[in-house]
């Protein structure tokens, strides 16, 4: 979904001033069209969570509709938690994510595997602090029919490009069916790694039921706003 200035600012909770100034400076994703600057939600999205910002409550009332998404921790148990993943470089720790991942029979996984290394080469997804959250762009094309989150802890840390220069040694690899899916879980993932107490249970690489708990708890303080049918709009 096309954002525009006034939106941007909106959900990240800052002038449009200073959406123009980062406009400027070349800091926060955005495209020219006819002349008109538009912004990608999950692009923004991804780079607000690179730079650890607050986001608006607005940005998860967009994107949740409880009879039809899972949450985050419902998501990262179906996708599980992966100790000591193999690899050496993105590439090769991307191909072993592949091999993991919770998937049906019918994915390809070799196209799977490209598409996660055509996303990197856009920007990586490393957001700081070791971690990483590499993700398709188009999830609809893998007709997944339930969205994953599985949490990878690295046997050795790697150079990823991550925004702060740091080796990543944990990943978060979404796997949605839709564009909707995704912005769901990747906004609930931005907000609940804001927690230190989840950074330091990640940190200690902790068993799967303090983790899945850990993310419970910090989901619970999201926050809530009731969705009104107007308010409903594709993300495509």
């Amino acid at each position: 979904m096309q954002l525009f200035v006034k939106d941007v600012a909106s959900i990240l909770s800052v002038s449009e001033k200073t959406i123009y100034r980062w406009i400027q400076k070349g800091s926060i994703p955005f495209y020219r069209i006819n002349e008109q600057v538009r912004f990608n939600r999950a692009e923004i999205l991804e780079w607000a969570t690179s730079q650890r910002m607050k986001v608006s409550p607005e940005i998860f009332a967009e994107s949740s509709d409880a009879s039809l998404l899972p949450s985050l921790t419902e998501a990262l148990k179906a996708g599980g938690v992966v100790y000591r993943l193999e690899g050496n470089d993105g590439p090769s720790v991307l191909k072993s994510i592949t091999d993991v991942l919770n998937l049906p029979d019918e994915v390809d996984r070799q196209y799977l595997y490209e598409v996660f290394l055509a996303r990197e080469s856009l920007g990586s997804t490393g957001i700081g602090d070791g971690i990483a959250i590499p993700h398709v762009r188009n999830p609809v094309i893998l007709h997944i029919q339930k969205p994953t989150v599985t949490l990878c802890f690295l046997e050795t840390p790697i150079d990823f490009g991550a925004i702060d220069g740091k080796p990543v040694d944990t990943m978060f690899a979404i796997i949605s069916p839709s564009a909707r899916a995704h912005l769901h879980l990747l906004s609930r993932l931005g907000f609940v790694l804001r927690d230190e107490g989840l950074r330091q249970a990640l940190r200690e690489r902790a068993t799967r039921e303090t983790l899945f708990s850990r993310v419970e708890a910090c989901e619970k303080a999201i926050p809530q706003r009731a969705e009104k049918p107007s308010d409903q709009r594709s993300d495509v």
